[in-house]
């Protein structure tokens, strides 16, 4: 088992930046990729940023240049730096583990960028 927690959203006007953490807790030796995704009222849910192993990191086109996921193995959290935010970043935002053994999310934290 994997126990996933989020925090770091919030409420800035286009233009700012927020930092999202996600603190992974239980069997994280077993993680293979870690991850953020979004979700909107009315739309599947979508990858914003994954790493895979220590550094194979992949983004979203609309997120590219803007959104950096970082991740910190001494603390077991990833983070997800999102800068020159916009209202179309406004949205859920998820933590994602996925193992062998299972797919992991954590409860989300909303991210609302108002114009």
């Amino acid at each position: 088992q994997v126990q996933l927690v989020e925090s770091g959203g919030g409420l800035v006007q286009a233009g700012g930046s927020l930092r999202l953490s996600c603190a992974a807790s239980g069997s994280i030796s077993r993680i293979d990729v870690l991850g953020w995704y979004r979700q909107t009222q009315g739309k599947q849910r979508e990858s914003v940023a994954t790493i895979m192993g220590a550094i194979r990191i992949t983004y979203a086109d609309s997120v590219k240049g803007r959104f950096t996921l970082s991740r910190n193995n001494a603390e077991n959290t990833i983070y997800l730096q999102m800068n020159n935010l916009k209202p179309d970043d406004t949205a859920v935002y998820y933590c994602r583990a996925v193992s062998r053994v299972g797919d992991y999310w954590g409860q989300g934290t909303q991210v609302t960028v108002s114009s």
